[in-house]
């Protein structure tokens, strides 16, 4: 499975990151939380903070969407989109 973080600022993609997992499939990803905090780390954020809403996003589409006032911290982007891609 391949992750995909992306940060927007006006609709543009102004940083971006795709890290590979050992998952493959949708099932075997217990905890959203990880991967997110992976991402976070590889992009040099702040983590958001993991509310309901994201994990049932992550279960019903693969993908959650974190605003700004998702995160504890002031950041300088819009958008911060993770979308989990699973091998076929």
């Amino acid at each position: 499975m391949k992750v995909w973080g992306v940060l927007r600022t006006d609709g543009r993609i102004v940083k971006d990151a795709l890290l590979e997992t050992t998952h493959q499939k949708k099932d075997e990803v217990k905890d959203p939380g990880l991967l997110v905090n992976e991402l976070c780390r590889t992009l040099d954020l702040s983590r958001p903070v993991l509310l309901n809403k994201h994990i049932s996003d992550f279960e019903r589409f693969s993908r959650a969407v974190f605003k700004p006032e998702d995160f504890m911290e002031s950041v300088d982007f819009d958008r911060f989109e993770v979308e989990l891609f699973f091998q076929k």
